[in-house]
């Protein structure tokens, strides 16, 4: 891009926003135009098409002929539309150092060497996951009677869900309490935090000895079993988040259902609210009946209450996370101020997380555990220290105002949670059973396979439908 335009494109783009509906379609001249009318014909022809179509009526109107000229840096076969067509269009950066506009009618995916290695992992994992199922989980996993539960149960779905939480918590704080100055990242999460549950639903599936009775429980309900309810929530709102998706999936493809999806969004968002309430606290549920067993350091007549803050204050820390994909493979940066306010509000749990911790401890006397020198108490000061005390320096001190400590803090505070479930799983529990569990390298592989084939979703619904492009547009 020449250097001398990429200020005047900026503004440009602001006055569109500003002010989209003063065009030449209006019977006005619209800001955007009248400002490039004034610029050189290359950065004219770096401008998106709105602005273009607009200052394309106003040479009209002063009997100029508009011919938007080639970019030098453009090849000689790139072509580019000289008006809008309809439908949405989206940033992207192919063919061209220029930022053009394509639309959405078009379906597109690009192919890199990196989405290659992806697509690799991921089919390598599906290979193993059809294997799994034929013939049982005795021949790709190193479970027992001793460690039932291992990598795929403790990372693929208490790791993903609590990971995946960042959706129901964005969403009450941008659409249930109207902090809509957050709008920016609202699409970006609801989509992170549908495909983690989609791959956390696909973890549980593999995990069960007999699969082909993943349906019993929706006609045989099980009314006390803790597990029941983890099983209905997160089913539901998993079928809750598609259909909140669809709002977004409609603004493309069968838009004539694009009005119904957004009456009823309100809804779908407050009951997609409400589940993960029930199903975070319900994971750590299912430990109060391991008294004696898991280890004193996690085990807690509370541990419901710490499952359920951990996969709320995550939240944010993901949407960080998220940030590092969405500008690696597209350049778009969530604003700072965004990402701060959320860092902030995520901070305040991790506070009462923190005190509700080592209170619970002081209450239980258990804090002396803290310096005996176990393997398990240096899990747990390295889980308190790096997943709670370094992003918590980082929220409360100047160096949250910089993007990259940010990005420092989401990372930070997504292993301390990463960290706490894998240590609730394996390592609290290593004491009880006298011996060691080892994920085999067939179980580390779908594991790794299934985030890389959620990062090929994440990939191709922003290349194909409106997650990053105009979130500022569709909170106006």
């Amino acid at each position: 891009m020449h250097p001398f335009t990429e200020k005047h494109i900026q503004i440009a783009i602001i006055l569109q926003k500003l002010f989209p509906k003063r065009g030449a379609e209006s019977g006005g001249n619209s800001p955007a135009a009248l400002f490039c009318c004034r610029l050189p014909s290359d950065a004219c022809r770096l401008l998106p098409l709105p602005v273009q179509s607009a200052r394309q009526g106003l040479d009209s109107r002063r009997g100029r002929e508009y011919n938007p000229p080639r970019c030098i840096f453009c090849p000689p076969d790139f072509k580019m539309s000289d008006s809008p067509k309809p439908g949405l269009f989206r940033i992207s950066f192919e063919k061209c150092c220029a930022v053009k506009l394509s639309f959405t009618d078009q379906w597109s995916f690009r192919i890199t060497p990196a989405r290659l290695l992806l697509s690799a992992l991921a089919a390598a994992a599906g290979a193993v996951v059809i294997f799994r199922l034929l013939f049982g989980l005795g021949h790709v996993t190193n479970l027992s009677d001793q460690w039932p539960w291992g990598l795929w149960i403790g990372f693929d779905v208490l790791c993903g869900v609590a990971l995946a939480g960042g959706g129901y918590g964005t969403a009450l704080i941008i659409h249930i309490l109207h902090n809509h100055r957050l709008h920016a990242v609202a699409r970006a999460t609801m989509l992170t935090s549908l495909i983690g549950y989609l791959l956390v639903v696909v973890g549980l599936f593999i995990e069960i000895g007999r699969w082909w009775n993943f349906w019993v429980p929706v006609v045989s309900w099980g009314h006390d079993s803790v597990l029941f309810e983890v099983y209905i929530c997160i089913s539901l709102y998993t079928i809750v988040q598609t259909l909140e998706i669809c709002e977004i999936v409609t603004e493309k493809v069968m838009r004539f259902l694009h009005p119904f999806f957004a009456a009823v969004l309100p809804v779908l968002l407050i009951i997609g609210v409400m589940l993960p309430t029930l199903h975070q606290s319900s994971l750590g549920g299912l430990y109060l009946m391991m008294d004696g067993k898991l280890h004193p350091l996690w085990w807690s007549p509370i541990i419901f209450v710490f499952f359920f803050l951990s996969s709320f204050f995550v939240g944010p820390a993901m949407i960080a996370v998220e940030g590092i994909v969405a500008y690696c493979a597209y350049g778009h940066l969530a604003p700072v101020p965004v990402l701060k306010t959320l860092a902030r509000i995520g901070g305040v749990l991790m506070l009462i997380y923190l005190a509700l911790k080592i209170g619970d401890l002081v209450y239980a006397g258990e804090l002396p555990l803290l310096a005996e020198g176990s393997f398990e108490s240096y899990a747990f000061l390295a889980e308190l220290g790096i997943g709670l005390v370094l992003p918590l320096i980082i929220v409360f001190s100047p160096l949250i105002n910089y993007r990259g400590w940010i990005i420092v803090y989401g990372l930070l505070t997504s292993f301390g949670v990463f960290f706490n479930r894998l240590n609730v799983v394996i390592t609290g529990m290593i004491r009880e059973t006298g011996s060691i569990y080892y994920p085999a390298v067939s179980e580390v592989l779908v594991s790794t396979g299934l985030v890389c084939a959620g990062i090929l979703g994440y990939m191709f619904m922003c290349e194909n439908f409106n997650i990053l492009g105009e979130e500022e547009d569709h909170a106006s």
